[in-house]
């Protein structure tokens, strides 16, 4: 992996669909300002943390997948026995393209799973989160845009200190 600019900002999404159609655009948009960011650097510099709390893009990207499986796939769908490590670690013999391409496909089946749901009010299976509770399809989107857009930001930061990369 060489280092290379991240495109410029597009700006958010224009649309005004429906509420879900809306949600998912949302999401998308700041799901693929954190894959913009971890992406074009270089094994070292992506797997390097930038703060002292030892967080770096790539370790940003594995626990923003292990958060859609979670919530989409674990929490909403009821789909496996235990929920996924929601850590930061990236593993020595994991390669950045190869984490990259996980959360892609992460995300390509939690919108699946929204896809199916014809009821944003529709609760999900399992109770979950500090709360342990139930949630909706609806309040798993709404977080689900916080969360990214968050950890967006703090991918922003990291990316500039990596290489001075600024913008989208």
């Amino acid at each position: 992996m060489t280092t290379t600019q991240p495109r410029p900002d597009t700006g958010p999404p224009g649309t005004d669909a429906d509420e879900k159609a809306t949600l998912l655009a949302f999401l998308d948009y700041v799901r693929e300002a954190v894959a913009a960011k971890a992406q074009g650097l270089t094994e070292q510099a992506a797997r390097t943390p930038g703060v002292a709390s030892g967080t770096s893009l790539l370790g940003l990207v594995k626990h923003l997948t292990a958060a859609e499986h979670y919530w989409f796939v674990w929490a909403f769908e009821g789909t496996g026995d235990a929920p996924p490590d929601l850590g930061m670690t990236v593993r020595a013999e994991e390669r950045a393209q190869d984490v990259l391409a996980g959360y892609r496909a992460a995300v390509r089946r939690s919108n699946e799973i929204a896809g199916r749901c014809d009821d944003l009010g529709r609760a999900g299976v399992r109770p979950a989160g500090k709360a342990g509770v139930v949630r909706s399809l609806r309040w798993v989107l709404v977080h689900m845009i916080e969360e990214t857009a968050r950890h967006a930001g703090h991918a922003d930061i990291l990316r500039e200190q990596a290489d001075g990369a600024v913008g989208r």
